[in-house]
């Protein structure tokens, strides 16, 4: 019987669950602009653990989120996932956050049509982004989106949702696209999946797993002191 925990933090969302056999024991979910992803994640698993009354030497795996979305916050979940996978000497699955989303969408039972767009808010207009079907198969691979009236006429009908779509309710409109508001990339919605790829075996090398940002970091260097 497997026991796989989840972990999630590539957005605003800091996520942790519990499932057996891809049933949800126990989860925590905090979504906060003040990014409480260092100070919560590793309580999150601690407290998940403890109301489902299993010690972390019962896991068969830890699956996480690998983004696209938050530097930081993709290095926080991915280092905790790992830390655990090592001392616990077990499998590690990597997710992309954008199944993740899709599969939280299809939870919550919304009615998805057409094609679909899982958006993760990359700041101002921008997102990342992946075409799926509304079965949740990923038809295109993801990528950076400026979104526009144009890309919005062009690609209606079709149905968006994530943080990355909520901040555009006008465009939305305008254009005639359904969006289904307030999902997000809950790590109990990495469940089934998890279990999947568990059941498959189809596992990521701890070492060299690394998060799929989305896009090169814009890091500039501090201005020089004057004397």
């Amino acid at each position: 019987m497997s026991l796989i925990l989840c972990i999630e933090t590539a957005t605003k969302l800091c996520s942790v669950a519990l499932a057996r056999e891809g049933v949800v024991l126990a989860s925590r979910d905090l979504e906060s602009e003040k990014h409480v992803h260092a100070e919560k994640v590793n309580v999150f698993i601690d407290e998940v653990m403890k109301e489902a009354g299993l010690p972390l030497k019962e896991l068969s795996a830890v699956a996480v989120g690998i983004g696209p979305g938050s530097y930081t916050g993709l290095r926080i979940g991915l280092s905790a996932a790992k830390g655990l996978c090592y001392a616990l000497e077990i499998s590690i699955i990597g997710i992309s956050t954008l199944h993740t989303l899709v599969a939280a969408a299809r939870v919550r039972g919304a009615s998805l049509s057409g094609t679909c767009w899982p958006m993760i808010d990359a700041r101002r207009m921008e997102v990342f982004t992946q075409q799926f079907d509304a079965n949740g198969t990923a038809r295109a691979e993801m990528e950076p989106l400026i979104l526009d009236p144009t890309w919005a006429q062009e690609n209606s009908p079709a149905t968006v949702f994530g943080d990355g779509a909520d901040k555009a309710l006008e465009l939305w409109a305008n254009a005639g696209i359904t969006v289904v508001q307030g999902v997000r990339p809950n790590a109990s919605a990495m469940a089934q999946e998890a279990e999947r790829r568990y059941l498959e075996k189809a596992f990521d090398d701890l070492a060299y797993l690394v998060p799929a940002y989305g896009k090169a970091a814009n890091v500039s260097q501090p201005k020089k002191r004057t004397v």
